[in-house]
């Protein structure tokens, strides 16, 4: 990801309007989810399963109404789901 192309052309990144997508499963990540991602307004979908991902589930990751699936299964997560996730609704 270190590269000057942009964040739609990376692996395991798609995008409409803005990044809906992040498809990292099986990727080796380790350290934290970082928070940062409450930026992504338009993201639907974040898959980090199958990681070594570490610490908790930011409550920042609230702010991402758009969000409809999360994945974040066989990981090394501790705590619980944040209420603030747990408040997104979808308007199917």
């Amino acid at each position: 990801w270190l590269t000057n192309s942009p964040e739609c052309d990376w692996s395991g990144i798609s995008c409409g309007d803005g990044v809906t997508r992040i498809d990292l499963r099986d990727n080796g990540l380790s350290g934290t989810i970082p928070s940062e991602l409450q930026h992504l307004a338009d993201l639907e979908e974040l898959d980090l399963t199958d990681n070594r991902l570490t610490g908790t589930i930011p409550a920042e990751l609230g702010a991402l109404s758009s969000l409809e699936r999360l994945w974040l299964h066989n990981n090394n997560l501790s705590g619980s789901m944040p209420q603030e996730l747990c408040n997104l609704r979808t308007t199917n």
